[in-house]
């Protein structure tokens, strides 16, 4: 072992000496109480490391072993008794022991606390600790008379005299198993309240009903009061705990010698003349009447209604301005639609007034406020319901087509045409967002339309000053483009032709397609499901219609499939025609001074597109190869010359001995290759000529015989 280690060994050994040995020095007389918490050490087993407490019965509960008695017993005595219990379960038990670790008290706190029950606290608590731990006293508890018991017999002590001295030689001291019990005030009666006895004061304080004054109503703390000559009906107003915000002070009802008097508080408070104060005699009745019970109007009223927190009518003294009236009303709900304020003027005149441009400095001034005018603040629209009743024409916009929420639209002069498309949710993924139709109303009665691309817009990055201007009573159609390529003839009514593009021949789905101009060429082709099989790949024509490439281009597919030079697209637009052909048609796009004819005896005679690489053999391949009927020894090839034609037998039977590919006649565009049948030769006539004479010949010494 190291130095370092050594020493930091015999530092612990020496803080645990330091830490154990006192309190086991003091303990070995201490006699074991209920609570109190053990620690019994036995190096090597883990079930023993956690303390063990006292339990109320005076036991503590072993691993293995069970409850065994200790209340009572020296630190001496129950070291032995554990050892001797533990023997039986554990081998080796020399190196037990047992210390107090920690002196505790168990104690119960009855009656009328917060929280009552039994507790474990520190061995020198005190009543106010066991009174804390049981949450508090509650209201209506009798301090004077609480009771400690203990053994049976119960000591009567008075907290409520520790509390205003601090003497602790007051309260007796505790020991475990001790009982607290709290009493309830006589006061708080026999149904259990919340009990303050601060309500008791301010609930009045006569003991004479029949000359009290009885206060009730819109008061804090109605109540009967003691009758005295000097009191006026402010001061029972006063001690009453004074009126409520709800109160109507302009009509108080007086009731003396069963007649009723109005008494008008806010009249006197402005005057301050004591002649308006009624006169109040013994047994008088004072009741103040709620606000909402009266009706209020009048020449100073202002009105205030709508999504304000407390709407209602409200006075309108001198100097009042709007926003006076407005903030007596507690101001705009979150709901309120702020930017169409109305202003009812008395004289039937209405006037708007956008608090949201006055609240961000675009406008200037409010309106003047006059006695008798009231103040609408609308509902926000839903997008939700309905809105025909809350959006007039002259305020709406309409949204129609491909966007999320289409519908009428509450408009607003500061809101831009993307503020209006994020308001209805966006356009949806089949909206064709380059082509935005706008309607805007002139202000002649005439209307202008405007074609917007979105796509344009968020690509270049342009500013909000390049949009359209868009006025209430506009309406936006947001196109949407074909659900499914397959079948959008149902779409042609809503798509006009120079919007379209038209594909024909051997694709998938032919048709009219509606495209926006950041298409290339390979993307509508695959909106028409590609080529078919049939396809003629290098005679593609593409027919283009707007004025700056008017005219047909060529594209050889095949060509691109094999560089992959992007350079060979075409580049296509709306309202384009785009023609796919069908192999081996080359009639429709090839003159015949382009191709090479194959006539007479062979599989599929016809027209086929010349390749200088080509020869007669060639050319028989393409062409199905010769019937079993064909002259191969006369094979004619008529050729064009910029002379003269010529022609030029080829016998192919002949070919197939000698390989000779020198005497393999040469082809040219617009040559005919023509392979008569062996029935149209001379020998096969001159044949059947001699074999029709044999049998004449026959037939005549036939008949001589006979």
């Amino acid at each position: 072992m190291n130095i370092l280690n050594l020493k930091s060994t015999l530092l612990f050994i020496f803080l645990l000496i330091a830490i154990k040995t006192p309190l086991m020095a003091d303990s070995q007389d201490y006699q074991i109480q209920n609570g109190d918490l053990l620690q019994i050490s036995l190096p090597g087993e883990a079930a023993l490391k956690a303390p063990f407490q006292v339990d109320r019965q005076g036991r503590i509960i072993l691993p293995e072993v069970g409850a065994m008695q200790v209340s009572g017993l020296s630190i001496q005595a129950v070291t032995s008794q554990v050892s001797d219990q533990l023997k039986t379960v554990f081998i080796d038990v020399d190196n037990l022991s047992v210390y107090l670790l920690k002196k505790q008290l168990i104690i119960s706190v009855r009656g009328y606390v917060e929280e009552p029950g039994e507790f474990t606290l520190q061995s020198d608590a005190s009543i106010q600790l066991a009174i804390y731990a049981a949450g508090g006293l509650r209201k209506g508890a009798q301090l004077d008379r609480l009771q400690l018991i203990r053994d049976k017999k119960t000591t009567v002590f008075n907290y409520k005299k520790y509390l205003d001295s601090g003497d602790s030689s007051l309260l007796p001291t505790l020991r475990s198993m001790d009982a607290l019990f709290i009493p309830a005030s006589p006061m708080t009666g026999n149904i259990e309240v919340e009990y303050n006895p601060s309500d008791i004061t301010n609930a009045g304080d006569s003991a004479d009903s029949s000359t009290s004054i009885k206060v009730f109503g819109e008061v804090n703390h109605p109540g009967s009061f003691a009758y005295r000559e000097s009191m006026d009906i402010v001061d029972l107003l006063m001690g009453s705990g004074g009126v409520t915000r709800y109160a109507g002070v302009e009509k108080i009802r007086v009731i003396t010698d069963g007649q009723p008097t109005l008494f008008n508080l806010k009249k006197y408070l402005d005057s301050g003349n004591q002649q308006y104060l009624p006169t109040i005699k013994p047994g008088a009745t004072i009741f103040v009447p709620k606000q909402e019970e009266e009706i209020k109007s009048g020449a100073n009223m202002v009105y205030v209604m709508g999504e304000v927190a407390k709407p209602g009518a409200y006075e309108s003294t001198k100097g009042a301005t709007f926003m006076d009236i407005l903030a007596n009303a507690g101001g705009p709900t979150r709901f309120a639609e702020s930017r169409q304020i109305r202003i009812i003027k008395a004289n039937n005149s209405i006037i708007a007034f956008d608090l949201s441009a006055y609240t961000e400095g675009r406008l200037n001034n409010i309106p003047a406020i006059s006695p008798g005018d009231a103040i609408f603040v609308p509902e926000k629209t839903d997008m939700n319901e309905k809105s025909w009743l809350k959006v007039t024409p002259n305020r709406a916009v309409r949204v129609l087509g491909s966007v999320v929420h289409p519908g009428r639209i509450e408009w607003s002069d500061e809101m831009s045409l993307l503020d209006l498309l994020a308001h209805v949710g966006g356009p949806t993924p089949e909206a064709d967002t380059a082509n935005i139709e706008i309607v805007v109303p002139m202000g002649n009665g005439s209307t202008k339309v405007h074609q917007f691309n979105l796509n344009a817009f968020l690509k270049d990055g342009m500013s909000d000053q390049q949009l359209p201007v868009i006025r209430a009573g506009s309406t936006i159609m947001v196109q949407q483009l074909p659900q499914d390529p397959s079948d959008n003839k149902s779409q042609w009514v809503r798509q006009s032709s120079e919007k379209s593009i038209y594909i024909f021949g051997q694709v998938g789905a032919p048709g009219r397609y509606m495209f926006t101009n950041e298409m290339n060429f390979l993307d509508i082709l695959a909106a028409a499901d590609g080529p078919t099989n049939e396809a003629d790949l290098r005679n593609i024509r593409i027919n283009h219609r707007d004025d700056m490439r008017k005219g047909v281009s060529k594209l050889d597919l095949a060509l691109y499939f094999e560089t992959g030079d992007d350079h060979l697209l075409p580049q296509v637009s709306t309202g384009d025609t785009i023609y796919i052909p069908e192999k081996d048609r080359i009639w429709l796009d090839k003159s015949k001074e382009s191709t090479v004819r194959v006539l007479g005896a062979v599989n599929k005679p016809g027209r086929y597109r010349f390749d200088d690489t080509m020869t007669v053999l060639d050319l028989l391949a393409e062409s199905g190869g010769t019937v079993e009927d064909a002259y191969i020894e006369n094979i004619t090839v008529v050729n064009m010359s910029c002379c003269r034609d010529q022609a030029r037998n080829f016998d192919l039977k002949e070919f197939t001995r000698s390989a000779a590919f020198a005497d393999l006649p040469v082809l040219r565009a617009g040559d005919t290759v023509y392979i008569p049948y062996r029935s149209e030769s001379g020998y096969e006539k001159f044949r059947k000529g001699l074999t029709d004479v044999i049998q004449i010949v026959a037939l005549g010494a036939l008949i001589g015989l006979l």
